[in-house]
């Protein structure tokens, strides 16, 4: 049975102004201003409270966030291989978009610039202090497995289901068949009803998604400023300072706005592919020029622990392992996913259209994860190499939590040299930039309610994330670590709008699969 299309914008458009929602426009700018306006009254206020906040949450909180990631992947990969798998998404029979720029889309969206930030510097750091669910000595040749598939489980299989499984299933099927807008707030829709969120309950809900990925965005914007300055300064000895920082903000924002403004099928496609080849330019240069042997081998035994200790590292709580470690690392890491998730069940949902549900999970929940492995295993695996033979040391830069120190430091020991750090510098800012445009995108999608928002807003809100990144590395750059800090307490609410796709994830999915004729429609009891 042939749904109608909801996806033109001009059938679209009657969900949501093409201006945005107000009650969303208002508080999410609001929360901009707020931040900003308090870190400038008293910066420590600010920073005191949100790491309060933050160390309650994930004390308090922590295994309902492990537990929900753990979930939702479980749940997903069941959906995948049920009838209801076979569902195509966005009433159309074919892609609109090659598999090729799909999954470059995906990769670099989700994978971003947090993942190349932290590729080369996690997994040194946990080869040089044991994670708590190993009991390998640091520093030695037993430590590099460990090391890697700690790693591999903050950024592996939980970390990417969460972003656009069950979600995106939801809200393919409640936009694309049943007419509803692309906002977080449909995500609420089946548990709590149309006409409650349609209403000032739904603008809040969108309101609360789009702050959490405001500051989950605007930490690496901000970061990758000073990860690029610190880097310009060391390879050319280029002026590093604030003015660096500010033009490196200014360049990354041009290329993302301009993305963001020209849509998903030119500007963030192009961005993205570029991105992927000049990834596995890089990854077969490390691969064939560097010590292949030894990441053979770690990825071969990184991969195994990850897989053999899944759930002991999945599951692990304050109460088994240092809470500052919990607190800074796994707890950390899945916040900040989860507060990603509203919107990246948006994006993935629209670039989706014409694939399968089994498609669209198995990419996102499963080749994507293994892809990030391999990726951290190159860069991380190489630190590790270099790091037990006393090419480099990083202890006390990573004990120190300097992870722009601990990337360039990697990269120029990589083959290549100078070259290969310029080049991987270069990638960590598309990926960055792939993000901000992405999130531009979605956030303006949130408050149109449709896929085609106006280019303006989609400008707005990229140049916005920029600002506030500006004014945050003004203040210093412990303003950008308390709004990641932020993050965590943002995942609370957020974590809600995401529970509901639990169940109705693989109800979406089954009525999809029903309504295409795909399975057998439920046979009414006789009375």
């Amino acid at each position: 049975m042939t749904q109608p299309d909801h996806s033109s914008p001009s059938e679209t458009s009657t969900t949501g102004s093409r201006l945005g929602d107000p009650v969303v426009l208002v508080l999410s700018v609001g929360f901009i201003v707020a931040f900003v306006a308090l870190s400038l009254y008293d910066i420590d206020m600010v920073a005191n409270g949100i790491s309060a906040g933050f160390a309650w949450t994930a004390r308090t909180l922590g295994s309902y966030f492990q537990l929900l990631l753990l979930l939702t992947f479980f749940i997903g990969i069941g959906v995948a291989m049920s009838p209801a798998g076979a569902a195509k998404v966005g009433n159309l029979q074919t892609p609109e978009i090659s598999t090729f720029k799909w999954l470059s889309m995906i990769m670099c969206t989700l994978l971003a610039g947090g993942g190349v930030f932290f590729a080369a510097g996690e997994p040194v750091y946990h080869f040089v202090v044991t994670p708590p669910a190993f009991d390998t000595e640091a520093g030695t040749v037993d430590a590099v497995a460990g090391a890697l598939a700690q790693s591999f489980m903050h950024w592996g299989f939980l970390a990417w289901a969460v972003l656009g499984t069950l979600t995106a299933v939801v809200m393919a099927h409640a936009h694309y068949v049943k007419g509803q807008p692309m906002q977080p707030r449909t995500l609420l829709t089946p548990v709590l009803g149309e006409r409650l969120m349609s209403g000032p309950l739904g603008g809040l809900v969108d309101a609360l998604c789009v702050i959490a990925v405001v500051a989950g965005t605007v930490g690496p914007i901000g970061f990758l400023a000073t990860q690029v300055s610190f880097g310009l300064h060391e390879l050319f000895g280029l002026p590093q300072g604030y003015g660096s920082q500010l033009a490196v903000l200014a360049v990354l924002g041009a290329i993302y706005v301009t993305s963001a403004m020209t849509g998903i099928h030119r500007g963030i496609q192009m961005l993205s592919r570029f991105n992927v080849f000049l990834a596995l330019a890089i990854a077969a240069v490390i691969f064939v020029f560097g010590p292949t042997l030894f990441l053979t081998d770690a990825f071969t035994q990184g991969f195994g622990t990850y897989l053999t200790s899944f759930f002991s590292m999945a599951t692990m709580t304050a109460e088994t392992a240092p809470a500052w470690w919990m607190k800074w690392w796994t707890v950390f890491f899945f916040a900040w996913f989860i507060g990603y998730g509203p919107l990246m069940a948006i994006f993935v949902a629209r670039i989706s259209r014409g694939r399968t549900i089994r498609q669209m999970i198995l990419a996102v929940a499963v080749m994507a994860p293994v892809a990030t492995t391999v990726w951290f295993t190159l860069l991380g695996g190489s630190g590790i190499f270099y790091q037990l033979n006393g090419v480099i040391d990083l202890t006390e830069a990573l004990n120190n939590f300097q992870f722009d120190v601990a990337t360039l430091t990697v990269a120029q020991a990589l083959p290549g040299g100078s070259l290969m750090a310029l080049a991987i510098l270069l990638l960590t800012t598309i990926f960055v930039a792939t993000t901000g445009d992405s999130m531009s995108y979605a956030i303006s999608v949130v408050g149109a309610g449709h896929d085609a928002p106006n280019p303006l807003i989609r400008a707005f809100w990229g140049i916005a994330m920029a600002i506030m990144a500006a004014i945050l590395l003004y203040m210093g750059a412990g303003q950008i670590s308390a709004l990641q800090q932020f993050i965590v307490i943002t995942a609370i609410p957020v974590s809600l709008v995401l529970l509901p796709s639990l169940w109705t994830g693989p109800k979406a999915a089954y009525a999809m699969a029903r309504e295409q004729g795909l399975i057998d429609q439920p046979r009414k009891r006789e009375a």
